[in-house]
């Protein structure tokens, strides 16, 4: 990703910066106003608790558009699929559930029985009367 790439930003892009009064923030792209540079970012985390959840514009100079994850864990997409029922989205919810399937599939551990017999009883050396 080059430089010049970094400010081309679209609505829902997550972002992280620096905001006017100096504040650092992570949230997303509400609206780009390109003749005047400008982002509008919904803030979900920043070191100002108080712009937590606020909406705030950003010099897009000041934001940097961060990577797309595309791997996601198996708790996360729980709490998607729970989203995408909530939302009644039945083709998020697909996708998603295809997605936990593969998930699963490719962590799966084959169970087979261990070459190694351990002798007698390893609890007798734990046990006070002896």
């Amino acid at each position: 990703m080059t430089m010049a790439d970094n400010y081309q930003f679209e609505n829902g892009d997550w972002i992280q910066g620096i905001s006017r009064g100096g504040e650092l923030i992570h949230g997303y792209v509400e609206t780009v106003d390109t003749t005047k540079g400008m982002l509008q970012i919904n803030v979900v985390d920043s070191d100002n608790e108080k712009a937590i959840g606020k909406s705030i514009w950003v010099v897009n100079k000041q934001a940097e558009k961060l990577p797309e994850t595309t791997d996601r864990n198996e708790s996360e997409l729980l709490a998607l699929i729970d989203l995408a029922l909530l939302f009644k989205d039945e083709q998020w919810f697909k996708e998603l559930s295809a997605k936990l399937v593969s998930t699963k599939k490719n962590h799966e551990v084959p169970l087979k029985k261990s070459e190694f017999l351990i002798s007698g009883n390893r609890m007798r050396n734990f046990d006070i009367k002896r």
